[in-house]
C-alpha cells in the first residue's frame, strides 16, 4: 500500500484508511454491509457490500463520482479526500490523529495538555520529540514503532 505521506495513495488505500480509523460508537470497525446500507439509505446510491469490498481491496477502481460522494458523506470526510491528492494527504494526517486519540494513553496526555501554558506545551513537545528520536535510534531498522500502524500498544 502506498505511503499516506506520499500523496500517491490509491483509492483502495484511501478507503481502507477510512475503515481503519472511522469507527462505530462501540469502536468496532464498520462492515461493508453496514456502509453500503447506510450510503443507500442516506443518499439513494445503491451498491453492494461486495462492490464496496472490491473497491477497498483494489479489485475494482473506477467508481462513480456519486458513489464516492456517498462514501465521503458516510465517513464524514470531504469528497476531495478521494479526488485531490493534496487534500487527501491533509485529511489522512487528520485521520491519523483521530486514530491516535483513540488510544487511551495518547488521549490522556492530550487532555492533560489542554490546560498547559504555551511554554508548558513547548516543553512537552520538546520532550516528546527527544523521546521519539531516542526510540527511533534504538530500533534495529531506525524506523518508527508499532503505534504508527494503529496498534493499541497494550497499555
Amino acid at each position: 500500500m502506498p505511503d499516506a505521506d506520499s500523496g500517491a495513495s490509491t483509492l483502495a488505500a484511501k478507503l481502507d484508511r477510512l475503515f481503519d480509523v472511522v469507527r462505530r460508537p462501540d469502536r468496532e470497525p464498520y462492515t461493508h454491509e453496514e456502509v453500503a446500507r447506510a450510503c443507500r439509505e442516506a443518499t439513494g446510491e445503491t451498491f453492494s457490500a461486495t462492490y464496496l469490498w472490491q473497491l477497498r481491496t483494489g479489485r475494482r477502481d473506477n467508481p462513480t463520482k456519486r458513489h464516492l460522494e456517498a462514501l465521503a458523506q458516510f465517513f464524514q470526510v470531504p469528497p476531495a479526500y478521494f479526488f485531490d491528492d493534496r487534500q487527501s494527504v491533509r485529511i489522512a494526517e487528520e485521520l491519523a490523529l483521530l486514530g491516535a486519540l483513540r488510544d487511551a494513553g495518547v488521549r490522556d496526555v492530550a487532555l492533560r495538555a489542554v490546560t498547559l501554558s504555551p511554554e508548558g506545551l513547548g516543553t512537552i513537545s520538546d520532550m516528546i520529540e527527544a523521546i521519539a528520536r531516542r526510540e527511533a535510534g534504538s530500533r534495529p531498522d531506525g524506523g518508527p514503532g508499532g503505534r504508527a500502524s494503529g496498534g493499541s500498544g497494550g497499555r
